[in-house]
């Protein structure tokens, strides 16, 4: 019964049988457009019977358990398991799914190598494959592999994933070809963009502070707009609530009252807390006055009032006045 429907009257059926918890978890991890598509199919549904509840869900089982033999041993491995536990027809057809999933990531099958193990397996390519292979890799992996490379290579690594766009899927599939005979057997083939500023800029903030200055300082005399570019995506305006008590203290203390009150009209309400706490009662009631007798602004106004104070709390991290919690795991700390 399941094979004769859509995937997406399946996701349908599979959302309307779970709880409304669990709903919401599935619905999160789905694209916008993913979920305008899902709940118009589920406007139209009427009645879900018992046994087309039971086919969805056994299908997506069999997916589920297919993709867990896929992560622990490979395409191989899930295929010879598969075949032992259903019919051949069926085992065919969730190969086949399983498959064309795997193969729209590109270097997936290094998602499962620890960092150390990929740092030594990619250390010594060419600085373009190694940007190649980062930019497809999660930030954090990315990160800790950026790290351990020699401070040459991370400047041209960075500089390579920065100005990467569009890959072509021939230049990925030959240099899958190339690493998989030592890892793994699973090569896709997609186009995928990766790579831009905003994957630097992901890297960096999550590599120590030391590592971070001296790519950024290799990079300046170079390329200094690239430089700004990064340093301006690696760090926005909510990211203040990282900074602990008297780090805000220190920020407020250069910052115009006027900049913060125009700042904060499209703050969180996690940060306009944390801000006000830091300040006295009056001054505090004069800024939501300020904010409240202002009026519309325009967003360009607020952003520019926001990179002002981001520029203050850079400055005195560069200084060291202030260390930003989970720079490089040191923890909110004040110098």
């Amino acid at each position: 019964m399941a094979e004769a429907m859509t995937g997406v009257r399946k996701s349908a059926v599979l959302l309307l049988t779970l709880d409304q918890e669990r709903a919401s978890e599935v619905l999160k991890r789905m694209t916008p457009a993913q979920v305008e598509e899902v709940s118009r199919e589920i406007a139209q549904m009427r009645e879900i019977n018992v046994d087309m509840r039971r086919s969805v869900f056994g299908e997506f089982y069999q997916l589920a358990m297919a993709s867990q033999h896929l992560a622990e041993g490979g395409l191989e491995y899930a295929k010879t398991l598969l075949t032992r536990s259903l019919s051949e027809e069926d085992a065919k057809r969730i190969i086949k799914q399983v498959t064309q999933q795997v193969q729209t990531t590109p270097f997936s099958f290094l998602q499962k190598a620890e960092s150390e193990n990929l740092l030594t397996f990619i250390q010594d390519e060419h600085p373009q494959t190694i940007a190649l292979i980062l930019a497809h890799l999660p930030p954090t992996k990315a990160s800790e592999i950026l790290i351990g490379l020699p401070a040459a290579k991370q400047i041209e690594v960075v500089k390579r994933i920065a100005n990467m766009e569009q890959t072509n899927p021939e230049v990925i599939k030959e240099v899958e070809r190339g690493l998989e005979h030592r890892l793994s057997d699973i090569v896709s083939q997609t186009f995928e963009k990766a790579g831009g500023v905003d994957s630097v800029a992901e890297m960096l903030n999550l590599a120590d502070r030391t590592t971070e200055k001296a790519i950024m300082e290799g990079l300046e005399a170079e390329d200094p707009d690239l430089v700004e570019n990064i340093r301006r995506l690696m760090f926005v305006f909510d990211d203040i609530a990282k900074v602990n008590d008297k780090g805000i203290q220190m920020v407020l203390k250069e910052t115009e009252n006027d900049v913060l009150a125009l700042a904060l009209k499209t703050a969180s309400e996690e940060l306009k807390t944390k801000i006000f706490k830091n300040m006295s009662e009056r001054a505090s009631q004069l800024i939501q006055e300020d904010m409240q007798f202002m009026g519309p602004v325009r967003v360009s106004d607020v952003e520019g009032a926001q990179q002002k104070i981001v520029d203050v709390v850079r400055k005195l991290e560069d200084s060291g006045e202030i260390v930003i919690s989970g720079r490089g795991g040191e923890g909110a700390m004040i110098g």
